[in-house]
């Protein structure tokens, strides 16, 4: 069984008197500064001048420093920018102002596991991984419940490592729900296979060949929208409630048993097969040496591949139809949030 931790396990004289300098005011890093802030730690924000995250974070009166600054000041420093942006920065500004008994901490075990950052041996390196969007993590802070997280220790120096997570951990909320103890390796893993065949990839490939298959069938794209992407949700939900079993539970039979005789032909061996292919590359390093690739080389084709899926005939209907969706927030706010994260 996996070991869990909660609240009870934590020492917080850990932290007591300590700065904690969180490099990048994101997704996740407006929330692990702010509930660690709220939580009375004392917290500084590592930023260039450059980033348009300054004036948020000005807005919370959190002191804003260059990320070279926070690095030397900092007895925590928490690396919560991009994975491909994370090597120069750590090359540039944080390892000059590395020491001993400084603790690095990431949300990721990518740029650790994958030696595209390799700290010196008299530094801690640990990870807290919250399992929930920043934004939702800052919620349920507020709301006294905490997201599940994650625990990791890399590299103990000091003897103290996971003692300093553990107080990290319940300075951002995620104790209250639970930490599980891993390593950077399962964690990196399993994140970057489950984002490519199920969560990211697997996901949105599945519902585009439906859409596809039922529009070149000559059925209506707003009726095939419906029944491939929008009802997606509801489904979800259902899972992420009760798991499989309460979904099947909650659909018709009719849907169950189709589930049960058509599902394992869509995912058939083929795809268990292509599966075991991905998360070869992703053990091999070779998924993280290609992006890291694509990131120096400019972009080009990932940027090439984003806009021809934004150009898709789904999208543009998903535009038209959630217009009757009173309910629904418009997302392009959210998306053009998500596309601008990477130059925060």
């Amino acid at each position: 069984m996996a070991k869990v931790y909660y609240e009870s396990d934590a020492d917080l004289k850990q932290l007591k008197g300590k700065t904690i300098a969180v490099i990048g005011y994101g997704s996740q890093g407006h929330a692990h500064a702010l509930n660690l802030r709220d939580s009375g730690h004392k917290v500084i924000i590592g930023l260039p001048a450059s980033s348009a995250s300054r004036a948020k974070a000005q807005a919370q009166k959190l002191e804003i420093v260059e990320p070279a600054e926070a690095a030397k000041r900092g007895d925590v420093i928490v690396i919560l920018i991009p994975d491909h942006l994370q090597p120069k920065l750590y090359k540039e500004h944080i390892a000059p102002n590395l020491g001993r008994g400084k603790t690095l901490l990431f949300a990721h075990g990518f740029s650790i596991h994958f030696q595209f950052i390799e700290p010196p041996p008299d530094v801690d390196v640990v990870m807290i991984a919250p399992k929930s969007p920043g934004h939702r993590m800052r919620e349920l802070y507020l709301e006294g419940v905490g997201v599940p997280g994650i625990l990791a220790v890399a590299q103990d120096a000091s003897g103290q490592a996971e003692k300093t997570a553990l107080a990290y951990a319940h300075g951002v909320g995620c104790l209250k729900a639970g930490v599980i103890r891993t390593t950077f390796k399962e964690e990196t893993e399993t994140d970057l296979f489950g984002e490519q065949t199920v969560l990211c990839g697997g996901v949105s490939a599945l519902i585009t060949a439906a859409f596809e298959t039922l529009t070149a069938a000559g059925y209506q794209p707003e009726i095939a929208y419906f029944e491939c992407l929008h009802e997606l949700k509801l489904i979800v939900d259902l899972i992420h409630q009760g798991g499989i079993k309460y979904m099947r539970y909650s659909v018709s039979d009719t849907a169950e048993y189709g589930d049960y005789t058509r599902g394992p032909s869509v995912i058939d061996n083929h795809v268990r097969e292509t599966m075991k292919k991905v998360l070869a590359d992703v053990q091999s390093g070779a998924f993280a040496r290609e992006w890291m690739k694509e990131n120096e080389a400019g972009r080009k084709r990932f940027l090439e591949m984003r806009a021809k899926a934004q150009d898709h005939p789904i999208e543009k209907v998903g535009t038209e139809l959630r217009k009757m969706m009173a309910w629904n927030r418009p997302a392009t706010e959210e998306v053009t949030a998500a596309q601008a994260k990477a130059r925060a």
